[in-house]
């Protein structure tokens, strides 16, 4: 079988499964080395077709079903809130600083409020980045790697090593979905990318409205002590308010009715 034939292969075994292993892989091209198979799975990464995770290689066409609303829809919604967390965040930001800020709707109005000064902003959404810009003094990164069409974010090995190349001091997540287990996404790689920016960051902020309170997604990210400061728009569930307590988090409520 020449390669053009196995990639067919391996493109119809990417269409119908979440994963497909190096050893599955193995079995079905006997006579292709392991080393020959890598390539063929960076090549699907290329093509953005699929991403290499250790084993093997998860299918894109399952990993970018989001469980988000279309971006441009929730980029309307609850605009207020947004602003309300985004004023506390900023309160966090000082200059000189190293910071890392979410890709979302809630980051795009965390970049629209931030001071005009001196600091590095690094950030996985290219829209929050075009939005920085328009101030003159923070000097601004952007993560390179595959974009995500649902949330407008830059996901996939290129991102993970840019990030663990850098040093974070504050970090701004907003997590899909928030529970006494803590925070879950329904984005693989984009789950990918805020364990490493949560693992590198010497302060972790998270910004959470009441939608994604209670909302378990399929994609871990982090435990809540994990967390160092939540800022969110409402009183927390009782055991999600006392594991936060336990572990020492600051939390910051916007607004109560």
């Amino acid at each position: 079988m020449n390669v053009s034939s196995r990639r067919e292969v391996i493109r119809t075994l990417l269409g119908t499964k979440p994963f497909i292993s190096l050893d599955e892989l193995t079995a079905a091209f006997p006579e292709v080395s392991q080393m020959t198979l890598r390539r063929d799975i960076e090549y699907f990464e290329k093509q953005g077709e699929a991403i290499k995770v250790r084993g093997g290689a998860r299918s894109m066409k399952f990993i970018t079903t989001s469980m988000e609303d279309a971006f441009s829809k929730r980029l309307h919604e609850n605009v207020m809130t947004k602003e309300n967390l985004a004023v506390e965040a900023v309160k966090m930001i000082e200059t000189g600083r190293s910071i890392f800020l979410d890709s979302g709707t809630t980051m795009l109005t965390l970049a629209a409020l931030l001071p005009d000064e001196r600091f590095t902003v690094t950030t996985t959404g290219p829209n929050v980045a075009l939005e920085i810009i328009k101030k003159r003094k923070p000097m601004v990164n952007i993560v390179g790697g595959m974009l995500n069409r649902d949330n407008i974010s830059v996901v996939g090995n290129s991102a993970l090593e840019f990030i663990d190349s850098i040093n974070i001091d504050i970090a701004f997540i907003v997590p899909s979905g928030v529970s006494a287990d803590g925070l879950t996404g329904g984005n693989y790689t984009e789950c990918e990318i805020k364990k490493k920016i949560i693992e590198k960051a010497h302060k972790v902020v998270v910004l959470m409205n009441l939608s994604k309170m209670n909302k378990v997604l399929p994609y871990n990210v982090c435990p809540l002590e994990d967390i160092d400061v939540l800022i969110t728009d409402r009183l927390l569930p009782p055991d999600m308010a006392q594991r936060l307590k336990n572990a020492k988090t600051e939390i910051i409520i916007t607004q109560y009715n």
